[in-house]
């Protein structure tokens, strides 16, 4: 009998310390010659910033055979999600100001005063849903097929997520109608887009 009880115990307290181990390791990397963060970063849909930041790392210096943990990813779905987001918003603009719509996507799951996946932030509204953050949403063409440099802004913007200035907002200010807008810090201007914090 008691063994039995001991055996049932010993196997709980196995299993309950497996539950926190094995995701360490499941997201373990072995580094290999001729890998480098970013394309460690790349190869798992990670930003360098997030993978230094994890590892307790200040330098981009790695060594073959060292073990690094690779954090959590975006989904490809998150990923399709932006870059239809940036497709709308940003159609006509410069690469670098698609890079920074998505950035701002990225900021706002970042930052406490959005929600903190990519669905809410791009879905997210105001005043019991009458305003929407993104006009796309609001319009329908949050619908429309993404293209490949929508894309590739979203692949860009993910691999360096964290390192800009801080945007959570962007505008065009000859079209935007809110006023507020134009009160928040303007950290750069790419094309027609002023970008905010």
């Amino acid at each position: 009998m008691f063994l039995n009880k001991f055996g049932i115990l010993l196997t709980s307290f196995i299993m309950a310390i497996s539950f926190f181990i094995l995701p360490t390791v499941a997201n373990a990397y072995t580094v290999k010659s001729g890998d480098s963060l970013w394309k460690i970063a790349q190869k798992n849909g990670v930003s360098v910033n997030s993978l230094q930041n994890i590892n307790n790392r200040n330098s981009s210096i790695i060594y073959p055979g060292e073990e690094l943990i690779i954090p959590s990813a975006i989904s490809s779905e998150d990923k399709e999600l932006m870059a239809r987001l940036v497709h709308a918003e940003a159609k006509g603009e410069p690469y670098a100001g698609k890079v920074a719509v998505a950035t701002v996507i990225l900021n706002r799951v970042d930052h406490d005063n959005f929600p903190n996946s990519v669905k809410g932030v791009v879905y997210e509204t105001y005043s019991n849903g009458a305003h929407y953050a993104f006009s796309p949403v609001k319009n329908g063409q949050i619908n429309k097929a993404a293209d490949a440099e929508a894309k590739q802004a979203v692949e860009e913007a993910v691999a360096y997520r964290g390192q800009g200035q801080g945007s959570t907002f962007f505008y065009n200010p000859d079209i935007s109608e809110s006023k507020w807008i134009f009160s928040r810090e303007t950290t750069i201007t790419i094309g027609n887009h002023v970008f905010a914090k």
